[in-house]
Order: structure tokens, then C-alpha cells, then sequence
């Protein structure tokens, strides 16, 4: 079954703490939201403790277009991307032997926070050395589902093709789309909650010819769900000055009662029993998240404390973060056999599960 053998994650250039980022949000809304300062309970209350932003928090004081705001988002876009690839294929902590680009059969794109035709793959490729023969997927919209199912498809292509070698690459430039003008609820909870970041994965199939350490996860299988009638759960609602956030405050409790089911039902598929799971490897989108899924599949906290603590000191950064968690775990994992959950869910509103096992 297809393999995840490297992966790589980036942290952008400015690292801001928690505690700055409030302050200067009080700033930017003062006199302008009603209760504001209540309303800012939320930087504290998130337990955020550290993010990165690919631009200064100053860079927020001034009025930025949406023209410039994406002309940003496709320069950072490929630069971090050439870095978290680079690093993917000659990451010592994973494979014996460096890989050459020129070996990659295709190439997964995953964003939502800027907007590239051609996408960002093609530019990247114009950066590093790829056969003019790899195949390209760019995935848009899928939010915070975006890193679990750039994995799934990534799986789907390696049954089909049992030799070849993917690359999923998640980027998401979420300071680029902060709306200093919108004094809406969803906003100030985005400023509390997203970052940027970036990370690599390499996902091979059975016949792939590739040096890498001797136990990694194993993709079983993988599953998606979809809610009807959920547009406004989470999502952008694209105005003439950008990206704004539409986040329902329902999340937590809409998780607490729909991702039970689908993850039971999803185990009942593969004839596994729900007590075996040894690893919760769950997108952190934020704390009431984590609470949530703890409460839909009777988890301890100990099944989240990777979750939490790539959330405390990274904030969430859309699809890339679950590869930051599944990265804390493969270097953590050392027991073959040992099962995995790699979960995460997103505008759709949906839901998209991988199941992993060691070997």
C-alpha cells in the first residue's frame, strides 16, 4: 500500500506572539466594534501562544489591495514552496538518500488563501529541475480539509500507479487575506486564530524505488464525507478587497455530532475496532476543535496534546498544519503495527479521514 516517507514543514519569516497580535488588533478596532474588549477574550482564550506571518504586523497598518495582496501571495507562495520541497527530499530525519526532483512523477498543489493561473506548481517548476512529463493536480477551496485530502488523493494515485513518487504541497498565506476594515465577529476571531505555513509530503507506492527509514505510516485506506446545505459553516466570501472569513460559531458543536458517526462507520468499513486507534493525528483548528473531537470519539486529552501544542505555537495555518502534526508523530512513532487517524475537516462542509499503520 502507497507510504508517506518524508515530510517538511516551514515556518515563515516573521514570528509574532500572541499577546502583540492582540494588542495591535485592539488598536486597529478601538471605537470601532461595540464590547471590543470583551470580544478579545479570544486571543487568550485560544491558548495560541506564537505564529508566523510571511509579512510584518506592521505591513497590516496600511490599505493593501486585493491585486497586491495576491501578487504577494504568489511570490511567497513559490519561494516557501521550492524551500518545504528541497527540504521533503533531502530530509535526513527520513530517507537514507537524498531524492532528486527530476524523479517525482507528479505534483499535488493545495491552497486557498491566493488565487495563480497558471497555479503554483507550474511556477515552481520552473524553479526546480522536474521532468516536463510530471503530472499536476492543484487543489483550491478545500481549506483546512485541504492537507488530509491532498494526502488521500496523493494515495489514490499511488494505488493506480504503484511505482511513481507524489509530492502534496500545502501553502496557505492566511496574514495576506486579514481584512483591517471588517468589523465583523468571524474577522476578529480569524485575527485570533490563523497564520501561515507551509509544508511537503512524499508519498510513494509499493514499487517505488526509494531509501527511506525502515517504519513508516502505511496509508490503509481513506474516506471523505460531505454535509449538505452547510455552505455558511466556514468558507471566504470574495468581495472587491479580497478575501473575507465566514466561520460559523456552530463548529464545535457541529463536529461533536456529525465526525463521530463518519469516523465510526469509516473503521466499521475496514473491519478495525475504534480501541485500536493508537494516534489521533487531528488538524488543531482550534481548541473548542480539539475539545470537540475528543467529545465525538471518546479520546483523552493525551490523543490531542500533539494537536494542541503544534496549535499553541504555530496558531492555525489551514491545510498545511495536519502535516505539521503527522511530521511531530513520525518522528515520535517507533512501534510497527501501531494505527493511526489523520483527520481533518473544512469549508463543504466536509470532513476527510486517512487511516495509517506503521511498518
Amino acid at each position: 500500500m502507497p507510504k508517506i516517507v518524508s515530510v517538511s514543514t516551514i515556518k515563515p519569516a516573521y514570528t509574532l506572539h500572541q499577546k502583540n497580535i492582540e494588542q495591535f488588533t485592539k488598536a486597529l478596532f478601538q471605537n470601532k466594534i461595540p464590547q471590543l474588549n470583551r470580544l478579545l477574550k479570544v486571543f487568550e482564550n485560544g491558548e495560541i501562544k506564537t505564529r508566523h506571518f510571511c509579512v510584518p504586523l506592521d505591513w497590516h497598518k496600511a490599505e493593501h489591495s486585493f491585486e497586491e495582496r495576491n501578487h504577494l501571495y504568489i511570490q511567497y507562495a513559490v519561494d516557501y514552496s521550492v524551500k518545504a520541497i528541497e527540504d521533503c527530499l533531502k530530509n535526513p530525519s527520513y530517507l537514507n538518500k537524498p531524492i532528486s526532483t527530476e524523479e517525482i512523477d507528479a505534483i499535488i498543489f493545495v491552497s486557498s488563501t491566493g488565487i495563480a493561473t497558471p497555479s503554483i506548481d507550474a511556477r515552481i517548476m520552473n524553479k526546480l529541475k522536474f521532468s516536463d512529463r510530471t503530472k499536476r493536480l492543484p487543489i483550491w477551496g478545500l481549506g483546512c480539509a485541504g492537507g488530509a485530502s491532498g494526502i488521500s488523493r496523493a494515495f489514490d494515485y499511488c494505488v493506480a500507479h504503484p511505482k511513481e513518487k507524489v509530492l502534496v504541497v500545502c501553502v496557505e498565506l492566511c496574514s495576506l487575506t486579514f481584512q483591517p476594515n471588517d468589523l465583523s465577529k468571524s474577522n476578529l476571531i480569524g485575527a485570533s486564530l490563523f497564520a501561515d505555513g507551509v509544508a511537503c509530503a512524499l508519498v510513494c507506492g509499493d514499487e517505488a524505488n526509494i531509501q527511506h527509514k525502515e517504519n513508516v505510516p502505511h496509508i490503509v485506506n481513506t474516506a471523505s464525507k460531505w454535509m449538505p446545505d452547510s455552505e455558511d459553516v466556514m468558507g471566504w466570501d470574495i468581495q472587491n478587497d479580497g478575501f473575507h472569513v465566514i466561520f460559523s460559531k456552530d463548529i464545535p458543536t457541529i463536529i461533536s455530532k456529525w465526525l463521530g458517526p463518519f469516523i465510526k462507520e469509516f473503521f466499521r468499513e475496514e473491519g478495525i475496532p475504534l480501541n485500536k486507534l493508537d494516534y489521533f493525528i487531528a488538524h488543531p483548528g482550534g481548541k473548542k476543535v480539539l475539545q470537540a473531537y475528543e467529545e465525538a470519539l471518546d479520546l483523552q486529552c493525551s490523543h490531542t496534546a500533539i494537536s494542541r501544542q503544534v496549535l499553541q505555537q504555530n496558531g492555525n495555518m489551514s491545510s498545511p498544519t495536519v502535516l505539521y502534526v503527522l511530521d511531530q508523530f513520525m518522528q515520535k512513532v517507533e512501534e510497527p503495527g501501531s494505527y493511526g487517524l489523520l483527520v481533518a475537516l473544512g469549508p463543504g462542509f466536509s470532513g476527510e479521514a486517512v487511516l495509517l499503520q506503521w511498518r
